[in-house]
């Protein structure tokens, strides 16, 4: 299906009337999705796995900047979990146009010290997930002839780093996972994109990696961390009438890092 409707420059980033679904919302970069798909009119469901204490304060300040939030549990591992989550959008609001697939963990080991339960884990949290939730949200989506899906990544996926082997491949997955995606939903009307960011700041990064951080800012074209804003305004776009015929791309945020010499 084709929208040849072409959105005035102050409707290109706007949301108005559609619902999402962003997952792992609780902090860090999913925080700052909802809060800023929400700022651009969408309604929020904001997913937590264990931190309700956190996704309630996201939904409060959606409220309180006169948006619509609500906070919704699951264990995103759990298909049945993941159907009533992605159901409560069309219960609540009786459409799902929007899902940005933010959820993950990002734990660190050695190779040859990674257990199989470790690589299943880190498989489960960080593909099955994004599987899981797509594969859910297609049935609402296709029905409303529309659907934009943001998946998290990680530049890991295309660089990869100590002790990062299964973290790094996991990412890598849904880079392609997204590609697939892209083109057997397309002709439903549903666009799927990545993207993937650099090194974002969050508390207390400083003081566990100071070498790090310094190297990152020294070698990055743009000198600096990211911020979770940064990682979610790539994200409202891709979701937004600006990216209207875009769909299977891979968008790094990352400062330029991935272009930094070698040299």
């Amino acid at each position: 299906m084709t929208d040849t409707a072409i959105p005035s420059v102050d409707s290109l980033l706007r949301l108005d009337g559609r619902a999402s679904v962003v997952t792992g919302a609780s902090q860090g970069i999913g925080a700052a999705v909802a809060l800023r798909l929400a700022e651009a009119g969408a309604k929020v469901i904001v997913h937590y796995r264990g931190n309700e204490d956190g996704a309630q304060a996201v939904v409060r300040e959606i409220e309180a900047a006169g948006g619509c939030a609500i906070a919704v549990g699951a264990e995103l591992s759990d298909a049945e979990q993941v159907q009533r989550l992605m159901s409560t959008a069309m219960k609540r609001w009786g459409t799902l146009d929007i899902l940005v697939n933010a959820a993950g963990v990002f734990p660190v080991k050695p190779f040859t010290e990674i257990s199989l339960s470790d690589w299943r884990t880190m498989y489960a949290s960080n593909v099955e997930s994004v599987f899981l939730c797509t594969q859910q949200a297609v049935g609402p989506m296709s029905a409303g002839g529309f659907g934009a899906i943001v998946n998290v990544a990680s530049i890991a996926a295309l660089s990869p780093g100590p002790e990062h082997s299964h973290y790094s491949s996991s990412k890598a997955a849904v880079v392609m996972l997204t590609r697939s995606c892209a083109q057997e939903l397309g002709p439903l009307g549903i666009r799927v994109n990545t993207v993937s960011p650099g090194l974002v700041h969050r508390p207390s990064l400083r003081d566990e990696w100071p070498d790090g951080i310094d190297r990152w800012e020294r070698q990055a074209p743009l000198r600096r961390l990211g911020e979770a804003t940064d990682v979610a305004d790539a994200c409202l776009f891709l979701v937004s009438p600006a990216s209207r015929w875009i769909t299977g791309h891979h968008l790094v945020v990352d400062g330029g890092m991935l272009s930094a010499s070698v040299y």
